[in-house]
């Protein structure tokens, strides 16, 4: 059992920070497509984006919110990157002999509606999963830790969820649509993480035995913009 402030940052941590980044990057390119599994329309980042929860549970679980939380940030600012990379690319005027810019610009653009609620839903989604799963953990005493991350990633997916279904597409189809969209993408994302329990429980024992760590969130702060505490 450790506390906060004993914990440093390590060679491990760094590898599921950078793992996690370019999960969540990959997912926001890859989902401009939409696909169709068992007659339901869905993101094509669905195969990728519930990772990054399962990781944000085991990073939450093993190093504690305050390290957690600076991958959380981290991930934004690493996509916000990438969408200004992509915007500024698409801007700039394509040489003659090359005739994919309209592609390029259809699947690496952003709108800023889009992009605002993309955004939004991460971060919200997230900072409560964290926020939860840490809160439990000390509330069981570490105990039953399947409980924790479902019931994270319930609340984290449900927040992420609302929050872009919403932004993204309010207005641009039929209410019960909107509805049917939401929750199927909610349930989808939770089943995803309750079938990796199993890995999540192999992953968090090797790495709180690998690390010497297993912190518990006592006395961190929960606002979602300290870094230190």
């Amino acid at each position: 059992m450790n506390d906060q402030a004993d914990v440093q940052v390590t060679g491990l941590y760094v590898t599921f920070a950078a793992l996690f980044v370019v999960l969540l990057i990959t997912s926001n390119v890859i989902a401009v497509k939409i696909i169709e599994v068992g007659g339901r329309i869905l993101p094509a980042a669905i195969i990728l984006f519930p990772m990054t929860y399962i990781l944000g549970d085991v990073l939450t679980e093993v190093y504690g919110l305050r390290l957690a939380r600076r991958v959380i940030w981290l991930g934004f600012l690493g996509n916000g990157v990438a969408v200004l990379g992509f915007w500024i690319s698409g801007l700039l005027p394509a040489a003659p002999f090359w005739g994919n810019q309209d592609s390029y610009v259809a699947i690496l653009g952003y709108t800023p509606r889009l992009l605002a609620a993309s955004f939004a839903g991460y971060l919200a989604g997230e900072l409560v999963n964290s926020t939860v799963l840490s809160r439990m953990k000390v509330a069981t005493q570490g105990r039953w830790l399947w409980s924790r991350t479902i019931a994270s990633t319930l609340v984290g997916q449900g927040v992420d969820s609302a929050v872009f279904i919403t932004g993204a597409f309010a207005g641009t189809m039929a209410g019960g649509d909107l509805v049917e969209l939401l929750i199927t993408l909610w349930l989808v994302k939770v089943g995803y993480e309750a079938l990796a329990t199993p890995l999540t429980y192999v992953v968090v024992g090797y790495v709180k035995r690998k690390e010497g760590i297993d912190v518990y969130d006592r006395q961190v702060s929960f606002n979602p913009f300290a870094f230190r505490g």
